[in-house]
């Protein structure tokens, strides 16, 4: 059974089937509106999401079939063993999106192969959000053979570690201007695997990275727990200042963009922090394509739904 993880087993033409599913389905809605009738998502959240149930429940509505949404927090997760529950769960449904707190409970849910299983973001892998980057980038570049050098400024995490593994395979290089990685986001084996691409750089010289850049991407330097309505917490003010020292001369903005040719296109997962890892006149920037960018994400969960369930 084939499920939807960290991308480290899916060759080069397992990211291009999908891709190029996914411009399809974008440019031919009506031809897919049923291939999945009577067919149920379920979409199982332990953290809080705005694009990606979105993307994921109404892919699944515009391809015929349905969502289910459920809340760790507001079912039994918490009353039971894990392994238990989440048996059960699958038993009501065809395949499972998981956005999980921890991969491990992604892998262990996935070992039990009742159903496709979609890592829909935990702290180590991001794949859907990696391979609905690769489709807005294709699209900007005409093609993904147009795509010739990725910059990713700022923290090393799951949505890097999946963007740069999935370009990597894809033979585009990938220049990470990443100060520090984020320790829970640490695979060794993924970065050994997209190192040994020979497409992989990493420099703190954003002269190297920016010039001849086809894309630049960014994402939050700050973890949601740092914040209680809107105040960073006592017990994180240190890591938060630290962070903000790091990270801040590696900032997407549009003075950095336009220093080195204003050619590069300027991409972020959302939600942008204005003022953080991206300043307002970068996401207003004629280059952006953060909007593009987040609606793609439809597109790329549909691409991946049929390629799970329809191969």
């Amino acid at each position: 059974m084939k499920h939807l993880l960290t991308l480290k087993d899916y060759s080069r033409g397992d990211i291009e089937k999908i891709i190029n599913q996914a411009i399809e389905i974008k440019a031919n809605p009506k031809k897919y509106a049923d291939l999945l009738q009577n067919k149920t998502l379920i979409m199982l959240f332990q953290k809080t999401s705005t694009r990606t149930r979105l993307s994921f429940e109404a892919g699944m509505t515009q391809l015929g079939g349905h969502a289910i949404f459920l809340d760790s927090r507001t079912s039994q997760f918490a009353l039971t063993d894990f392994k238990d529950e989440i048996k059960a769960v699958m038993r009501f449904g065809d395949i499972l999106m998981f956005r999980a707190r921890k991969f491990s409970d992604v892998e262990l849910t996935a070992s039990l192969n009742q159903i496709p299983v979609i890592d829909a973001c935990s702290e180590k892998y991001h794949p859907c959000q990696a391979l609905g980057d690769i489709l807005t980038m294709a699209e900007s570049a005409g093609g993904l053979s147009k795509i010739k050098k990725v910059v990713w400024l700022g923290i090393e995490n799951n949505v890097s570690n999946t963007l740069k593994l999935a370009c990597a395979k894809l033979g585009i290089n990938v220049y990470l201007v990443t100060p520090k990685a984020h320790e829970i986001s640490v695979d060794e084996e993924l970065n050994a695997m997209a190192e040994e691409t020979g497409h992989v750089r990493k420099t703190l010289d954003l002269a190297a990275a920016m010039t001849d850049a086809d894309f630049v991407h960014t994402d939050t330097w700050m973890d949601m727990e740092f914040f209680e309505e809107g105040e960073v917490k006592p017990e994180f003010k240190e890591e938060y200042e630290a962070r903000i020292k790091m990270f801040q001369p590696y900032q997407l903005n549009a003075a950095l963009v336009n220093q080195y040719g204003g050619k590069a296109k300027i991409m972020h997962c959302m939600p942008c922090h204005v003022g953080y890892e991206i300043t307002r006149d970068a996401i207003d920037h004629p280059n952006s394509l953060i909007f593009s960018q987040a609606e793609n994400r439809l597109h790329i969960q549909k691409a991946i739904m049929l390629y799970l369930l329809k191969g």
